[in-house]
């Protein structure tokens, strides 16, 4: 077991509900607990939806709502995350609300009308939602002028009112986190199609041991931090063997660094789906798999594959536990790594910033598959030409810098069930 790690200066707390283990901690209308988690049993309304197409379906719902989760200080924003599984024609959406001492502090704003696939709804966030309390960014909820110092969730499951088949609910949570101690640099995420990661020059060439990779052990006789020395093996795959093909998921491949990443780390545990889930993708191209996973993270509304809880949704569906969290440093993703998980996290820099990564970026996603005996960084970075290309080492300070900078340390936390989580700081961001 590796020490706890660290808690440094920000706010961030993550509360997670295991359902159907933690239901009774919330309310639930017209649902059951099974051994799959919370499922429709007798809804007790109903709901009239009209999709992006113009089509109108009606459908029987249930809901869990979380208790109110007081975090202990202002609230600049909260992530929701979850796992489930709609069957069918079904589908979840999720709600996040701000709360503050004993009442609400905001209304409910939809952050995802979602579907493991895309044929009975369009899986999207929901834009245009904002008031003098708060806004809906993608998948975030901001809080404006409200002051909040707590969250709860509201996740509504819904089936065709003439289907058998029930949606399920496993597990729903959310970050929330108090203002940056520092500015930064905005949301670390693409910012629509077509805006993959801008290479400096006509190739990526793979980073090298930088000379000052950051803190070393002092004196010689304090002991090695957790992580260092260790580097998993997790299978690298190059978003841009994908460049030109399936458009109509966010642009192509060119822009998948986030299902590319999850890909990678859901084979790495022996996760991936099997081959005959993604045997329509047609040409097969390098990779299908990866073809597969942009298609069931894509978000219509965001025109991208890069929502962050749509990725580790997309995760949930093969078996392992998978949510959004922030991390505070690298100090803490340290532990992660000893512990045998690999991070996806989320940067955003231009070239130089960051020696090795070599293109300007608003928002790129990689995985941090471990560190060096030094504590330098060690990525699967997918925007790279080819898979052997993909691993690269960083300088530690910088990458840190563009990774806390650009997304406040956002990670998504993918592990099969029988991995335990490192222990967590004493304010619990996972």
């Amino acid at each position: 077991m590796t020490d706890a790690a660290p808690t440094i200066r920000r706010d961030v707390t993550y509360r997670g509900f295991r359902l159907p283990g933690d239901a009774r901690l919330g309310s639930m209308s017209g649902l059951r607990a099974s051994g799959r988690g919370l499922e429709l049993a007798d809804p007790v309304d109903r709901l009239d939806h009209t999709d992006a197409d113009g089509r109108t379906r009606r459908y029987a719902v249930g809901s869990w709502t979380s208790p109110p989760v007081p975090v202990g200080f202002a609230v600049r924003d909260v992530v929701p995350s979850w796992t489930g599984d709609t069957p069918g024609d079904c589908w979840l959406r999720v709600e996040l609300r701000g709360w503050h001492d004993d009442a609400p502090a905001t209304g409910w704003y939809v952050l995802a009308d979602w579907a493991a696939d895309d044929h009975a709804i369009r899986r999207t966030s929901v834009p245009g939602q904002h008031d003098a309390d708060a806004r809906v960014d993608t998948d975030t909820l901001v809080v404006t002028g409200a002051t909040v110092t707590g969250w709860q969730a509201r996740v509504t499951l819904l089936r065709p009112e003439d289907a058998e088949e029930t949606p399920v609910l496993r597990a729903v949570g959310a970050v929330a986190a108090g203002p940056r101690p520092t500015a930064s640099a905005g949301p670390a995420r693409p910012t629509g199609a077509g805006s993959a990661p801008v290479a400096a020059g006509p190739d990526l060439v793979a980073g090298t041991e930088p000379s000052a990779p950051g803190p070393t052990p002092a004196g010689g006789s304090a002991p090695t931090p957790a992580g260092w020395g260790t580097v998993l093996d997790v299978p690298r795959y190059s978003q841009r063997l994908h460049a030109g093909t399936h458009p109509q998921w966010g642009g192509g491949g060119d822009s998948w660094c986030s299902p590319t990443c999850t890909s990678m780390v859901l084979a790495f545990f022996d996760a991936a789906p099997a081959p005959a889930r993604y045997a329509w993708v047609a040409p097969a191209g390098p990779r299908p798999v990866v073809v597969h996973a942009a298609r069931h993270c894509y978000d219509h509304a965001y025109a991208g594959a890069g929502n962050w809880p749509f990725n580790t949704a997309y995760a949930g569906l093969h078996g392992v536990d998978a949510f959004v969290t922030r991390l505070r440093s690298l100090a803490e993703a340290e532990a992660f790594v000893a512990a045998g998980i690999p991070l996806i996290v989320s940067a955003a820099f231009t070239a130089g910033e960051v020696p090795g990564l070599d293109y300007d970026t608003a928002g790129h996603l990689m995985v941090l598959v471990g560190f060096t005996d030094t504590g330098a960084p060690v990525l699967n970075d997918p925007y790279a030409p080819d898979d052997d290309a993909v691993r690269r080492t960083v300088d530690r300070d910088r990458f840190e810098a563009a990774w806390q900078g650009g997304s406040g340390g956002v990670a998504y936390v993918l592990r099969p069930p029988g991995v335990p989580l490192p222990p967590a700081p004493q304010q619990p961001n996972w």
